[in-house]
């Protein structure tokens, strides 16, 4: 990460955030303490911002300067909140589709995902803080831009925006091999819907497919037997997109 689009020292950190800063996530030293500490641990909570508690020896790799222990990355793009977007979709009269990545991790997966978005008209993606990839510099390069061009939600909780999306109207359709439901054979594209994807080694969590109203797969003939998440993820956006052009003609 370039580093213009980071922040060090604990102070500059407070300010940032207190400021209205963008900030993707905080490096904290193992064991850093005081007052001021404090003062870092509430902005930084009451931000909703994750934090990682590191080696000192990792943030001196990214500056050897006055850090004091503490470094924040920015974010390149400014998070929406789910809840505020949902409304205006309904609102804008428009037949929403929302992307959930649940527990992605890969940033090339996420960019790529990304650019389909924005080509299909996602209305948004929804990532959660943590244990997730983040918009960064690389995320934004990966999806040639498409990451200034589309909302991203940063959620606390995948499932908690799944719920809200499911009261709020969204049939949540869910890609996993545990079904042998083929993708195409769904209508729920048809009504505002949430396309759930998930993580690239173990998939959408059991508690969030749960809720979900469609669980649907892929058709495999190869011999890998899965695809990657991104090329996954555009088959199930665009038969969105074909469904509902089918449906308009």
């Amino acid at each position: 990460m370039n580093k213009s689009e980071t922040i060090f020292g604990i102070r500059a950190v407070i300010e940032a955030i207190q400021a209205g800063k963008q900030v993707d996530k905080v490096l904290v030293k193992i064991g850093l303490e005081g007052e001021l500490a404090k003062e870092l641990f509430m902005a930084i909570k009451e931000a909703g911002i994750p934090v990682q508690r590191v080696p000192l020896e990792k943030i001196n790799r990214v500056t050897r300067k006055n850090h004091q222990g503490v470094i924040a990355y920015l974010s390149a793009v400014t998070y929406q909140k789910l809840e505020d977007l949902v409304p205006v979709f309904y609102e804008d009269g428009r037949l929403p589709c929302i992307v959930v990545l649940d527990g992605l991790t890969d940033v090339r997966n996420f960019g790529a995902i990304a650019r389909t978005c924005e080509c299909a008209g996602v209305d948004a993606i929804v990532i959660p803080e943590k244990g997730s990839v983040s918009v960064n510099a690389d995320a934004v390069k990966t999806s040639a831009g498409a990451l200034h061009h589309i909302p991203v939600c940063r959620e606390k909780s995948v499932n908690s925006a799944l719920r809200f999306l499911k009261d709020s109207g969204y049939k949540l359709v869910a890609a996993t091999e545990k079904t042998e439901k083929n993708y195409t054979k769904t209508n729920d594209y048809l009504d505002p819907v949430a396309i759930v994807m998930g993580s690239e080694d173990t998939g959408i969590s059991n508690e969030n497919l749960r809720i979900c109203d469609s669980l649907v797969s892929i058709p495999m003939f190869g011999e890998i037997g899965s695809l990657n998440v991104s090329v996954a993820a555009g088959v199930l956006i665009y038969e969105c997109v074909r469904q509902r052009l089918n449906a308009c003609e």
